[in-house]
């Protein structure tokens, strides 16, 4: 065989015994085991099995009582979560989701230029169904629960005087705004 070859194969052969050496020595100075407890977990609610347009459980406080003493201002800050998919202002664009102006009492899946989930347009029942503040108030709490199937990838809102004071602030969002629901009468009926 020539000399050449037979160097460069030895050559090769004391590289890669050096490299394995040197990951061997290295692998036993710098091992970090992994963590026993994971730094910060990540939670995502699934949606309900089977689905099929249940609604979610009520609130234990109705939206009315809520309302009575929620802060619109307060609500300005919540929705600093939404910004990023929705917009508020008078003919603003829709983003990731519809744009949010007059969204209390206006039809649900409707906004001009959105193309709405096949759960969203069912639940809607052609346009029937409205945004009222019960609907608002059960689907910011959670709405893969509410309307599964949605395509709205938020958690929602669990605590109810934070979700209060955002459905106060989205009624800000309207030429006029809708009244407030009667604290003293019962909530109505919802799907």
């Amino acid at each position: 065989m020539n000399p050449y070859v037979n160097m460069g194969v030895g050559a090769f052969l004391a590289s890669v015994f050096v490299l394995m050496s040197v990951s061997i020595a290295s692998e036993g100075l710098f091992h970090s085991p992994a963590p026993e407890k994971a730094g910060f977990e990540i939670v995502a609610e699934e949606a309900a099995a089977g689905g099929g347009g249940e609604a979610a459980a009520p609130a234990a406080v109705p939206i009315a009582q809520l309302l009575a003493s929620a802060d619109a201002k307060a609500g300005e800050t919540s929705f600093k979560k939404c910004q990023s998919c929705h917009d508020g202002a008078k003919g603003g664009p829709n983003k990731v989701g519809p744009n949010l102006f007059g969204i209390v009492n206006r039809p649900i899946a409707t906004h001009e230029g959105f193309s709405y989930s096949a759960a969203m347009k069912d639940f809607s029942k052609g346009g029937e169904e409205k945004w009222t503040y019960d609907h608002l108030n059960h689907f910011l709490a959670a709405p893969k629960a509410y309307i599964p199937g949605t395509a709205m990838g938020f958690a929602g809102v669990k605590k109810d005087d934070e979700r209060a004071n955002l459905i106060a602030y989205l009624r800000t969002f309207a030429d006029a705004p809708e009244p407030l629901p009667d604290a003293a009468s019962p909530p109505p009926a919802t799907n």
